[in-house]
């Protein structure tokens, strides 16, 4: 399966990790690979427009196997999120 997915990142993310000198989507890739294990690469790193944040992926999983990944992804997803929410974010 190959797939490029858009993502959604909490601007308090994306300032903090301006503020380190990287992107927005290497953060979240390097927090997905560090709490799951799932190696993705940014999007970034394809020229994408500005204030489009993802990541690209190629595996070849079973069925089973795609299901625990999709699992990871979900519920790395809501906990970055909920990490980097600000105040105004968790009320919306």
């Amino acid at each position: 399966m190959y797939a490029f997915p858009r993502i959604e990142i909490p601007q308090r993310a994306i300032d903090a990790a301006r503020a380190s000198g990287t992107t927005p989507d290497n953060m979240y890739a390097l927090s997905l690979l560090e709490a799951t294990g799932l190696c993705v690469v940014p999007a970034s790193g394809f020229g994408q427009a500005e204030g489009r944040f993802g990541f690209r992926t190629t595996f070849l999983p079973s069925e089973e196997e795609l299901e625990v990944a999709v699992t990871k992804f979900a519920d790395h997803h809501a906990a970055f999120c909920a990490t980097w929410a600000s105040d105004a974010e968790l009320v919306a």
